[in-house]
């Protein structure tokens, strides 16, 4: 196997492993009870009269 071929097999796998910790960790973020007023609100301001 070339060093090509390891070093581009690697990143796939640690680009891989990456998004998916970063999209767990956004996902945890979105739905943590504790924010749920903090985006509700958020959800009403386009909704303001002011």
């Amino acid at each position: 196997m070339s060093t090509y071929t390891t070093l581009a097999s690697f990143a796939q796998t640690a680009g891989l492993l990456y998004f998916v910790g970063m999209f767990l960790a956004i996902a945890v973020y979105a739905f943590w009870p504790r924010n749920k007023t903090r985006f509700d609100e958020a959800a009403q301001v386009p909704l303001r009269e002011e």
